[in-house]
């Protein structure tokens, strides 16, 4: 793990609880976290609270275009493929790091994402890690501690990728 990722660093340790907040208004400076209903509709509104946490950011336009489509894809593989009970809702969590975005999607399951590498030219779904690892730094997995399921997160820099 990279002193970017380390717990110590951003401030809040993989996995523990996010809590529900009205959008630009956090816990912590820097920080927006907020709860969703698990609905195909989430992603578009975590795009929103992404747009308007990066407004307050110096040089938070650059992050914009590649941290949309990672955090939409990640927010779609948490409502499409998590499977949870009913009624259980899914988190996001946005925070600066050096330099570059962290984007965090929480959700009840425990299953780990897995990267489908032969999606053939014909299939509709497939490709969303394929994404996430071609705009992130770096991108993971881990259990949320003290909780249920898990949360993945990715890094993201202004120009996107490695």
């Amino acid at each position: 793990m990279s002193a970017l990722l380390a717990p110590s660093v951003v401030g809040v340790p993989p996995g523990d609880a996010v809590t529900s907040v009205p959008a630009r208004s956090t816990a912590q400076p820097g920080v927006q976290s907020r709860r969703l209903p698990r609905h195909r509709k989430s992603a578009g509104v975590a795009r929103k609270l992404l747009r308007g946490f990066l407004d307050g950011v110096p040089g938070g336009g650059q992050l914009v275009a590649a941290g949309e489509l990672v955090l939409t894809e990640l927010v779609d593989n948490a409502v499409v493929h998590a499977r949870v009970p009913k009624g259980r809702e899914i988190a996001v969590r946005f925070e600066i790091v050096c330099g570059h975005l962290r984007i965090e999607v929480h959700d009840a399951s425990g299953e780990k994402p897995v990267i489908r590498r032969s999606t053939g030219p014909d299939e509709l779904s497939g490709r969303g890690l394929c994404v996430v690892e071609a705009l992130s730094v770096e991108w993971g997995c881990c259990p949320r501690r003290g909780g249920v399921g898990k949360l993945v997160w990715a890094l993201v820099r202004p120009e996107g990728g490695a």
